[in-house]
């Protein structure tokens, strides 16, 4: 191919040209075919996993599964589609990102050769004195960082998608797994799945709900209201923690230099704890306090009470309080936390093509709703569908949302408790004086004769006479410990309702068999009122499993045979954790390498086999384990045969006391 038959721009589009936009052939490939090697790639994947099915499952399940047949095809397509789409997100985003900010590049880099009368020296000098918008390529690696970003994105994205796909293909069940992976496990407060109402053999209802605390959020979030005082003391904090840090990372350097032992958790903890006192004190009235050693008490005073609206009649742009807050405003430290949030989770949906028709952002309320489409009466909408509110709480709104759910299961126990009066007054009279109708009334025409043949010959007490204290609704409650009253569960609650509810159903039937009068219907009536409210009152999150921070509540709801809008919601919500939570740190097995509990001969790393096991167990060589001479020199200075020296003496640090002489070789 010569010179002349190059296009003669990278706007050129054909589909078979070289290196044109949307060609599907490149200069740099010369003469290999494309299309060979894709099919390639993709017989030779969906071969090795027919293959695997084909050793793994038993010879009867082969028999009736046509494995050669629809299968291949089916898992040939699957792999084609997911390899296109990831395939045609790159060529998208190289040849659009790529051209725009390279031909810019290009411009740039020739312009500065036409400039002849500049030395070279001179124009290297402005290179290195520039600003980041000038003489430099800033703009262009910041462009490059940018797009490979949005492509390893894409590619992340497709990769957890054909995952998820691939379990749910293999285990053929969903549960609460497919959601949320392991590492997120622990912010699940609840999830549930149920038959759909109105469609229970083939569509299902699932409830997710995760909580995510505030010391794991990586953007803190405030609320609307707080006070600019409340949010400087929350940076103060922060800055003594971080200097805290800092002085025990030095601390900490310093018994290494010296030979002494690592500190313990316990001794980190409390250095930290009495070194506080160093940055900050009680003492709010002395001007010269330390906790004014950053900001002066007169700025403090000056910001009292001051929240996130300034009354106009008030306002002086030229007052001490009017600039410190513009200050704190210009830095977004009110919004930029749940702001980051509402960004996260649209941006995934977006991506994830999880469209929505309906979002509401009650931004002071810091609250976000969003449904995939704006009807909220289920007869009207379709099968696959979901709903998500995100929420932050703070302490005082959890403590005001468990008092109203202690008054709404109080409510549910009292009309309950009424229900099961009225039935009960109503069996009574409905029982006849002539014959035993049930058990009560064969003990109460047994009495005297139970008392005369058997109670006055023992001497026992009769069985009126003793207290009952079982109802034989529900066991007999333990006594509450302070646990129990500061997190109430109300499963004992709940689980007394259910039963009233469904000895109540079953007494009705009894009563009335096949006749329906007036009281039957009202009575039923209001039993199924009650539970069909009880079930939604049941449905929802009790506010004592609750921590603050944010709540993500989603309500899905999906054909059980499809799943479509199950998968893609996992996606998204590992991808949202990912983005906005940290996650949850144990600081004792972050901070301490070496524990006790992995001091096992079985795990030392070493190039033979200890003494005691000579006969038993081989030692795999680590590939860490480099210095093989060390290791056979080990018994001449007093060392286990075979045990790597993991602790090579370093010019003044000769006299070093080991921590815990487990064996590992710390990487």
């Amino acid at each position: 191919m010569g010179a002349i038959d190059l296009p003669k721009s990278p706007n050129v589009f054909h589909p078979e040209k070289p290196s044109a936009v949307g060609s599907r052939n490149s200069l740099a490939q010369e003469y290999r075919d494309q299309q060979i090697e894709v099919n390639q790639l993709l017989e030779e994947e969906t071969n090795k996993v027919i293959h695997h099915l084909t050793a793994k499952l038993p010879k009867d399940v082969l028999e009736r599964l046509d494995v050669m047949g629809g299968l291949k095809e089916k898992l040939y397509n699957y792999f084609n589609q997911n390899y296109q789409n990831m395939f045609n997100r790159y060529m998208v985003t190289s040849e659009d990102e790529m051209v725009k900010k390279v031909r810019n590049f290009i411009d740039k880099e020739e312009t500065k050769v036409l400039n002849r009368y500049t030395p070279k020296e001179i124009a290297d000098l402005l290179d290195a004195v520039g600003g980041a918008d000038k003489f430099n390529t800033g703009e262009v690696e910041k462009s490059m960082v940018n797009m490979y970003g949005h492509l390893q994105g894409h590619i992340q994205r497709g990769v957890n998608e054909l995952e998820t796909h691939t379990n749910s293909i293999l285990r053929q069940k969903t549960d609460t797994g497919a959601f949320v992976r392991g590492e997120n496990a622990y912010s699940i407060v609840k999830c549930a799945f149920k038959d759909n109402l109105i469609k229970p053999k083939t569509v299902t209802d699932v409830k997710l709900s995760v909580n995510i605390l505030d010391s794991e959020l990586i953007s803190p979030i405030f609320h609307y209201q707080v006070t600019v005082e409340y949010l400087i003391k929350d940076l103060l904090s922060k800055h003594i923690i971080d200097t805290l840090d800092k002085e025990i990372e030095k601390v900490k350097d310093q018994r290494i230099d010296q030979g002494e032992e690592e500190l313990s958790d316990s001794e980190i903890l409390f250095t930290k704890m009495n070194r506080v006192e160093n940055y900050t004190d009680d003492n709010a009235d002395e001007p010269k306090s330390k906790r004014y050693s950053v900001v002066a008490k007169t700025i403090m005073e000056r910001i009292n009470d001051l929240r996130a609206e300034i009354d106009p009649e008030t306002f002086d742009a030229l007052n001490v309080r009017e600039n410190i807050k513009k200050i704190v405003d210009i830095e977004n430290i009110r919004n930029r936390g749940f702001n980051t949030a509402i960004n996260s989770i649209t941006s995934i949906l977006d991506t994830s093509k999880m469209g929505y028709q309906y979002i509401e952002n009650l931004k002071n309320g810091r609250e976000i709703i969003i449904r995939e489409y704006e009807d909220t009466d289920v007869a009207n909408l379709p099968d696959e569908r979901y709903s998500i509110k995100l929420r932050y709480f703070d302490n005082a709104q959890l403590i005001e949302d468990r008092k109203a759910y202690d008054v709404q299961m109080k409510s549910f126990e009292t009309e309950v408790q009424h229900l099961w009066d009225i039935l009960e007054v109503i069996y009574q009279d409905s029982k006849s004086a002539f014959r035993v109708n049930d058990f009560e009334d064969l003990a109460r025409k047994n009495k005297n004769r139970v008392k005369k043949v058997i109670k006055d010959k023992t001497g026992e007490p009769l069985y009126e006479d003793i207290a009952k204290v079982w109802d034989e609704i529900s066991f007999v409650r333990a006594a509450e410990t302070e646990v129990e009253k500061s997190n109430r569960t109300y499963i004992y609650e709940k689980d007394r309702i259910r039963q009233r509810i469904i000895l109540m159903r079953n007494r009705m039937k009894k009563m009335y068999d096949y006749l329906y009068p007036i009281e039957r219907r009202v009575m039923e009536d209001r039993l199924d009122f009650l539970e069909r409210e009880y079930f939604k009152f049941d449905y929802m999150i009790n506010p004592y499993h609750l921590q603050p921070g944010i709540l993500l509540d989603v309500d899905i709801t999906s054909i059980k045979r499809k799943k479509a809008t199950l998968d893609a919601m996992a996606n998204v919500l590992n991808e949202f954790l990912h983005g906005v939570s940290k996650g949850f740190q144990d600081a004792a097995f972050a901070s301490f390498s070496r524990r006790r509990s992995t001091v096992r001969e079985d795990i030392n790393q070493s190039f033979s086999v200890a003494e005691e096991h000579s006969t038993e167990l081989a030692v795999v060589q680590s590939p860490a384990s480099v210095s093989a001479p060390k290791a056979l020199d080990a018994p001449k200075r007093g060392r286990k045969p075979g045990i790597v020296d993991a602790k090579a003496s370093k010019p003044g640090r000769k006299g070093r006391k080991p921590a815990r002489d487990s064996g590992l070789t710390e990487m």
